[in-house]
Protein backbone atom coordinates (compact mmCIF):
# COMPACT_ATOMS: atom_id res chain seq x y z
CA UNK A 1 0.00 0.00 0.00
CA UNK A 2 3.05 2.36 -0.06
CA UNK A 3 4.04 2.23 -3.30
CA UNK A 4 5.50 5.71 -4.47
CA UNK A 5 4.30 7.91 -7.40
CA UNK A 6 6.76 10.77 -7.92
CA UNK A 7 5.60 14.21 -9.25
CA UNK A 8 6.85 14.94 -12.62
CA UNK A 9 8.91 17.55 -14.40
CA UNK A 10 8.14 18.53 -18.31
CA UNK A 11 11.59 19.72 -19.20
CA UNK A 12 11.18 20.53 -22.78
CA UNK A 13 7.51 19.90 -24.68
CA UNK A 14 4.23 21.51 -22.48
CA UNK A 15 1.93 22.51 -25.43
CA UNK A 16 4.04 21.96 -28.68
CA UNK A 17 3.23 17.79 -27.65
CA UNK A 18 -0.16 18.58 -28.12
CA UNK A 19 0.74 18.70 -31.93
CA UNK A 20 3.59 16.75 -32.81
CA UNK A 21 6.80 17.90 -31.20
CA UNK A 22 9.65 15.87 -29.03
CA UNK A 23 8.85 16.12 -25.28
CA UNK A 24 11.62 15.29 -22.63
CA UNK A 25 10.12 14.50 -19.06
CA UNK A 26 11.95 13.73 -15.62
CA UNK A 27 10.25 12.27 -12.24
CA UNK A 28 10.54 15.00 -9.81
CA UNK A 29 11.85 12.78 -7.17
CA UNK A 30 10.87 15.35 -4.14
CA UNK A 31 7.65 15.20 -3.71
CA UNK A 32 5.18 12.30 -4.61
CA UNK A 33 1.65 10.53 -3.27
CA UNK A 34 1.06 7.07 -2.03
CA UNK A 35 -2.41 4.93 -1.33
CA UNK A 36 -3.14 4.81 2.21
CA UNK A 37 -6.69 4.96 4.53
CA UNK A 38 -8.33 7.60 6.84
CA UNK A 39 -8.37 5.05 9.33
CA UNK A 40 -3.92 5.27 9.84
CA UNK A 41 -4.17 9.35 8.97
CA UNK A 42 -7.02 10.52 10.31
CA UNK A 43 -6.59 14.28 9.37
CA UNK A 44 -9.12 16.76 7.50
CA UNK A 45 -6.77 16.38 4.62
CA UNK A 46 -7.37 12.90 4.44
CA UNK A 47 -11.06 13.31 4.62
CA UNK A 48 -11.18 15.71 1.68
CA UNK A 49 -8.80 13.70 -0.80
CA UNK A 50 -11.13 10.17 -0.15
CA UNK A 51 -14.15 12.75 -1.43
CA UNK A 52 -12.55 14.53 -4.29
CA UNK A 53 -11.36 10.91 -5.18
CA UNK A 54 -14.75 9.88 -5.03
CA UNK A 55 -16.02 12.47 -7.84
CA UNK A 56 -12.69 10.84 -10.10
CA UNK A 57 -14.80 7.22 -9.02
CA UNK A 58 -18.26 8.57 -10.31
CA UNK A 59 -16.39 9.70 -13.76
CA UNK A 60 -14.70 6.79 -14.03
CA UNK A 61 -18.24 4.84 -14.00
CA UNK A 62 -19.76 6.81 -16.46
CA UNK A 63 -17.80 5.11 -19.30
CA UNK A 64 -17.29 1.82 -20.50
CA UNK A 65 -13.75 2.25 -21.36
CA UNK A 66 -12.75 2.41 -18.01
CA UNK A 67 -14.05 -1.41 -17.66
CA UNK A 68 -10.61 -2.62 -17.46
CA UNK A 69 -9.79 -1.11 -13.76
CA UNK A 70 -11.51 -2.78 -10.88
CA UNK A 71 -13.73 -0.27 -10.02
CA UNK A 72 -15.79 -2.10 -8.07
CA UNK A 73 -12.79 -3.07 -5.57
CA UNK A 74 -12.06 0.78 -6.03
CA UNK A 75 -15.28 2.05 -4.55
CA UNK A 76 -15.58 -0.60 -1.66
CA UNK A 77 -11.81 0.67 -0.94
CA UNK A 78 -13.38 4.62 -1.09
CA UNK A 79 -16.04 3.53 1.51
CA UNK A 80 -13.46 1.79 3.64
CA UNK A 81 -11.45 5.09 3.61
CA UNK A 82 -9.05 5.00 1.00
CA UNK A 83 -7.38 7.92 -0.15
CA UNK A 84 -4.64 9.42 -1.62
CA UNK A 85 -1.85 11.01 0.78
CA UNK A 86 0.36 13.29 -1.75
CA UNK A 87 2.18 16.14 -0.77
CA UNK A 88 2.36 17.32 -4.83
CA UNK A 89 1.20 20.93 -4.79
CA UNK A 90 -1.54 21.48 -7.08
CA UNK A 91 -1.55 23.84 -9.73
CA UNK A 92 2.05 23.83 -10.23
CA UNK A 93 2.99 21.98 -13.11
CA UNK A 94 4.39 19.11 -11.42
CA UNK A 95 1.83 16.36 -11.84
CA UNK A 96 -0.71 16.20 -8.94
CA UNK A 97 -3.39 15.02 -11.03
CA UNK A 98 -0.78 12.98 -13.33
CA UNK A 99 0.28 11.52 -9.95
CA UNK A 100 -3.40 10.19 -8.94
CA UNK A 101 -4.20 8.89 -11.98
CA UNK A 102 -1.04 7.06 -12.61
CA UNK A 103 -1.92 5.23 -8.95
CA UNK A 104 -5.66 4.40 -9.64
CA UNK A 105 -4.67 2.78 -13.12
CA UNK A 106 -1.35 0.92 -11.39
CA UNK A 107 -3.96 -0.29 -8.55
CA UNK A 108 -6.61 -1.13 -10.12
CA UNK A 109 -6.10 -2.35 -13.62
CA UNK A 110 -7.55 -5.66 -14.54
CA UNK A 111 -5.62 -5.99 -18.02
CA UNK A 112 -2.12 -4.20 -18.27
CA UNK A 113 -2.01 -2.36 -21.43
CA UNK A 114 1.28 -2.95 -22.56
CA UNK A 115 1.44 -0.85 -25.60
CA UNK A 116 2.46 2.49 -25.18
CA UNK A 117 0.93 4.02 -27.33
CA UNK A 118 -2.48 2.69 -25.86
CA UNK A 119 -1.37 3.44 -22.44
CA UNK A 120 -0.85 7.08 -22.94
CA UNK A 121 -4.22 7.17 -25.22
CA UNK A 122 -5.87 5.58 -21.89
CA UNK A 123 -4.46 7.79 -19.03
CA UNK A 124 -4.73 10.72 -21.22
CA UNK A 125 -8.95 9.95 -20.84
CA UNK A 126 -8.68 9.17 -17.86
CA UNK A 127 -7.05 12.55 -16.88
CA UNK A 128 -9.31 14.37 -18.99
CA UNK A 129 -11.63 14.60 -15.69
CA UNK A 130 -8.81 17.11 -14.11
CA UNK A 131 -8.45 19.13 -17.75
CA UNK A 132 -11.01 18.97 -20.19
CA UNK A 133 -8.11 17.70 -22.68
CA UNK A 134 -5.07 15.61 -21.43
CA UNK A 135 -2.44 14.74 -23.68
CA UNK A 136 -1.47 11.49 -21.04
CA UNK A 137 2.28 12.14 -20.97
CA UNK A 138 2.09 13.72 -17.08
CA UNK A 139 0.26 10.22 -15.88
CA UNK A 140 2.45 8.03 -18.43
CA UNK A 141 5.31 9.55 -16.43
CA UNK A 142 4.40 9.27 -12.92
CA UNK A 143 3.60 5.64 -14.31
CA UNK A 144 6.58 4.88 -15.53
CA UNK A 145 8.77 6.45 -13.25
CA UNK A 146 12.08 7.44 -15.51
CA UNK A 147 13.26 9.82 -17.82
CA UNK A 148 12.33 9.88 -21.41
CA UNK A 149 11.82 11.59 -24.43
CA UNK A 150 8.26 11.11 -26.48
CA UNK A 151 9.20 11.27 -30.42
CA UNK A 152 6.71 11.43 -33.06
CA UNK A 153 6.51 8.94 -35.42
CA UNK A 154 6.03 10.44 -38.46
CA UNK A 155 8.53 13.56 -37.80
CA UNK A 156 8.26 15.07 -41.23
CA UNK A 157 4.55 16.04 -40.18
CA UNK A 158 5.56 18.02 -36.97
CA UNK A 159 6.12 21.48 -38.82
CA UNK A 160 2.72 20.70 -40.79
CA UNK A 161 -0.90 21.04 -39.68
CA UNK A 162 -0.32 18.07 -36.85
CA UNK A 163 -3.67 16.63 -35.73
CA UNK A 164 -3.52 15.32 -32.14
CA UNK A 165 -4.03 11.65 -32.82
CA UNK A 166 -0.11 10.85 -33.84
CA UNK A 167 1.26 8.11 -32.33
CA UNK A 168 4.02 8.54 -29.81
CA UNK A 169 6.91 6.43 -29.21
CA UNK A 170 8.98 6.83 -25.64
CA UNK A 171 13.00 6.73 -25.37
CA UNK A 172 13.69 5.80 -22.07
CA UNK A 173 16.69 7.45 -20.87
CA UNK A 174 19.36 6.82 -18.11
CA UNK A 175 18.78 8.82 -14.39
CA UNK A 176 22.40 10.63 -15.70
CA UNK A 177 21.32 11.56 -19.51
CA UNK A 178 22.38 15.12 -19.21
CA UNK A 179 25.92 16.85 -18.10
CA UNK A 180 26.86 17.07 -14.86
CA UNK A 181 27.65 20.87 -15.12
CA UNK A 182 24.02 21.51 -15.96
CA UNK A 183 21.44 22.05 -12.77
CA UNK A 184 18.05 22.29 -12.79
CA UNK A 185 16.32 24.21 -10.29
CA UNK A 186 12.52 25.77 -9.91
CA UNK A 187 11.02 29.33 -8.78
CA UNK A 188 8.31 29.54 -7.12
CA UNK A 189 5.60 32.31 -8.05
CA UNK A 190 3.33 31.48 -5.15
CA UNK A 191 0.22 31.54 -7.46
CA UNK A 192 -1.56 28.82 -8.46
CA UNK A 193 -3.13 28.42 -11.53
CA UNK A 194 -5.65 25.50 -13.09
CA UNK A 195 -3.98 24.11 -16.68
CA UNK A 196 -7.83 23.58 -18.44
CA UNK A 197 -7.96 27.16 -19.24
CA UNK A 198 -4.54 28.25 -20.38
CA UNK A 199 -5.00 25.24 -22.71
CA UNK A 200 -7.82 25.83 -24.03
CA UNK A 201 -6.60 29.38 -24.68
CA UNK A 202 -3.53 27.86 -26.33
CA UNK A 203 -5.52 26.15 -28.56
CA UNK A 204 -8.00 29.24 -30.07
CA UNK A 205 -4.47 30.95 -30.63
CA UNK A 206 -3.51 28.11 -33.11
CA UNK A 207 -6.35 29.01 -35.48
CA UNK A 208 -4.73 32.07 -36.49
CA UNK A 209 -2.38 30.99 -39.60
CA UNK A 210 0.39 33.32 -38.54
CA UNK A 211 0.50 32.33 -34.97
CA UNK A 212 0.18 28.70 -36.26
CA UNK A 213 2.93 28.73 -39.23
CA UNK A 214 5.16 30.82 -36.26
CA UNK A 215 4.66 27.74 -33.81
CA UNK A 216 4.61 24.92 -36.08
CA UNK A 217 7.94 26.14 -38.07
CA UNK A 218 9.78 28.14 -35.76
CA UNK A 219 8.72 26.77 -32.31
CA UNK A 220 8.45 23.17 -32.35
CA UNK A 221 12.12 23.10 -33.97
CA UNK A 222 13.57 24.77 -31.18
CA UNK A 223 12.22 21.91 -28.53
CA UNK A 224 14.11 19.33 -30.69
CA UNK A 225 17.07 20.97 -30.79
CA UNK A 226 16.92 21.63 -26.81
CA UNK A 227 16.43 17.96 -26.10
CA UNK A 228 19.05 17.04 -28.61
CA UNK A 229 21.81 18.98 -26.64
CA UNK A 230 21.02 18.46 -23.67
CA UNK A 231 20.78 14.76 -24.15
CA UNK A 232 23.75 14.60 -26.32
CA UNK A 233 25.94 16.80 -23.32
CA UNK A 234 26.97 20.22 -26.01
CA UNK A 235 25.99 22.51 -23.26
CA UNK A 236 26.88 25.57 -25.30
CA UNK A 237 24.20 24.49 -27.92
CA UNK A 238 21.82 23.70 -25.26
CA UNK A 239 21.83 27.26 -23.78
CA UNK A 240 22.23 28.64 -26.84
CA UNK A 241 18.85 27.21 -28.17
CA UNK A 242 17.13 27.62 -24.40
CA UNK A 243 17.75 31.20 -24.63
CA UNK A 244 15.82 31.37 -28.27
CA UNK A 245 13.13 28.85 -26.51
CA UNK A 246 12.88 31.26 -23.42
CA UNK A 247 12.35 34.77 -26.07
CA UNK A 248 9.58 32.66 -28.34
CA UNK A 249 7.76 31.62 -25.38
CA UNK A 250 7.51 34.89 -24.07
CA UNK A 251 5.84 36.06 -27.93
CA UNK A 252 3.64 32.70 -28.33
CA UNK A 253 2.82 31.47 -24.93
CA UNK A 254 2.16 34.96 -22.86
CA UNK A 255 -0.80 34.20 -21.54
CA UNK A 256 0.82 31.91 -19.62
CA UNK A 257 3.27 33.36 -18.15
CA UNK A 258 2.78 36.09 -14.73
CA UNK A 259 3.72 39.85 -16.06
CA UNK A 260 5.73 40.00 -12.60
CA UNK A 261 7.88 37.45 -14.21
CA UNK A 262 8.62 37.93 -17.48
CA UNK A 263 11.59 39.41 -17.16
CA UNK A 264 13.44 36.24 -15.82
CA UNK A 265 12.55 34.86 -19.20
CA UNK A 266 15.01 37.59 -20.88
CA UNK A 267 17.66 36.42 -18.83
CA UNK A 268 20.67 34.83 -20.13
CA UNK A 269 23.44 32.11 -19.00
CA UNK A 270 26.44 34.70 -20.78
CA UNK A 271 25.17 37.50 -18.55
CA UNK A 272 22.97 35.93 -15.81
CA UNK A 273 23.95 33.27 -14.96
CA UNK A 274 20.84 31.26 -15.50
CA UNK A 275 17.75 30.23 -17.86
CA UNK A 276 14.06 30.28 -17.30
CA UNK A 277 11.44 28.82 -19.42
CA UNK A 278 7.95 27.64 -18.45
CA UNK A 279 7.08 24.34 -16.20
CA UNK A 280 4.11 22.76 -17.21
CA UNK A 281 1.13 24.75 -18.41
CA UNK A 282 2.42 27.94 -16.79
CA UNK A 283 0.05 30.52 -15.43
CA UNK A 284 1.91 30.54 -11.98
CA UNK A 285 3.08 27.48 -10.06
CA UNK A 286 6.76 26.88 -10.56
CA UNK A 287 9.57 28.32 -13.63
CA UNK A 288 11.86 25.93 -14.56
CA UNK A 289 15.52 26.82 -14.34
CA UNK A 290 18.65 25.90 -15.79
CA UNK A 291 22.30 27.04 -14.55
CA UNK A 292 25.85 25.73 -14.19
CA UNK A 293 26.71 27.61 -11.04
CA UNK A 294 24.82 26.76 -8.04
CA UNK A 295 26.00 29.69 -5.49
CA UNK A 296 26.05 32.70 -8.25
CA UNK A 297 21.74 31.51 -8.76
CA UNK A 298 21.70 31.15 -4.77
CA UNK A 299 22.86 34.93 -4.42
CA UNK A 300 20.56 35.95 -6.84
CA UNK A 301 17.63 34.78 -5.75
CA UNK A 302 17.89 35.34 -2.50
CA UNK A 303 18.10 39.01 -3.16
CA UNK A 304 14.84 38.48 -5.01
CA UNK A 305 12.92 36.81 -2.22
CA UNK A 306 12.27 34.12 -4.42
CA UNK A 307 12.18 30.42 -3.08
CA UNK A 308 13.43 28.31 -5.26
CA UNK A 309 13.68 24.32 -5.07
CA UNK A 310 16.79 22.85 -6.76
CA UNK A 311 16.20 19.66 -8.45
CA UNK A 312 19.48 18.57 -9.73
Amino acid sequence: MNKQYHGKLILFGEYSMIFGSEALLMPYYSVGGEWTSVINRPSERAFESNANIRKYYDYLCDDDDFRILDLRRFGMELDAGLYFDSNIPFGYGVGSSGALTAAIYDRYKLIEIKDICRLKKFLAKMENFFHGSSSGIDPLQCYLGKPFVLRQQDNESTSQRVIESQSPMVEILNDDFMSDDIHIFLIDTEIKSPTAPLVQHFKELRKDEAYLNKFDNDYIPLISNCIATLIDKKDEDFFNYLSQLSQMQIELLSHTIPEATRPYFLKNIKDDGFQVKLCGAGGGGYLLGFCKDIDKINNFWNDFGNKIVWVK
